[in-house]
């Protein structure tokens, strides 16, 4: 797996990996993320991660473009010297249907499924944070049935209520903050995955898996209130 290098602006890089979405290709990238963000003395400034490239901030004043390139290039080199990576479980506790999910029985009738397989198939699966972008804390996740793949609505909604999960095509995702969006939603989540007041407020990272947890109205509000006094206990495999 090699990288491709592209300039981005007039001080960044991008690193684009010839590999597969896929989590060898996740540790990978992580590795090397984190490896360029402790070079900062080097010129090397923020980091941000995708599927399968690094885009890489410099300083100019530093560090030309192509020296910077070099040095990107040599720092490859870690990436042969890396195991496995330590990776989180964390579950995500969902009320599906009702008004937090609206769109749970499109989801069913499009795969001609029931409303119960929808919640089955998608609440059985572990799924990979490949990154956060879009708006605060949302994680780009891989892992999704396919049986329940089902296209992104013809008219995006104005707002989204935070915690809302979704899904678009073959990909499920969960929306922290209230914002405008395209995605069936099938329920929702009281937990806060981003939180402002907090010194890390993102409740997930790249490299983390998810898993979600069917619940009933009764707990979804018992967890709300827990979350909004701090009190509520994140269920975390390590």
């Amino acid at each position: 797996m090699n990288f491709n290098y592209k300039p981005a602006g007039d001080s960044a890089i991008l690193m684009d990996l010839d590999s597969g979405i896929n989590e060898e290709t996740n540790t990978r990238i992580i590795h090397l993320a984190s490896f360029i963000e402790s070079k900062s003395e080097e010129g090397f400034g923020e980091v941000i991660i995708g599927y399968q490239s690094v885009l890489v901030q410099y300083n100019p004043l530093k560090l030309s473009y192509q020296k910077a390139i070099d040095q990107l290039k040599r720092l490859e080199e870690v990436l042969n010297n890396t195991g496995s990576q330590s990776r989180r479980t964390i579950e995500i506790p969902v009320l599906y249907g009702g008004d937090h999910g609206p769109d749970l029985e499109k989801v069913a009738q499009h795969n001609k499924l029931t409303i119960e397989d929808v919640i089955s198939i998608h609440s059985k699966s572990q799924y990979l944070v490949y990154f956060l972008g879009f708006t605060p804390g949302y994680p780009f996740m891989g892992g999704m049935s396919k049986e329940i793949a089902t296209p992104r609505l013809e008219s995006p909604r104005f707002a989204i209520p935070p915690g809302s999960v979704g899904i678009a095509k073959d990909q499920t995702g969960i929306y922290p903050v209230a914002s405008p969006g395209g995605w069936n939603l099938i329920g929702n989540t009281p937990l806060r995955l981003y939180n402002s007041e907090k010194s890390n407020p993102f409740l997930l990272k790249a490299g983390d898996f998810v898993t979600f947890r069917s619940i009933q109205v009764e707990e979804y509000d018992e967890i709300k209130d827990q979350v909004e006094k701090d009190t509520y206990k994140l269920v975390i495999d390590c």
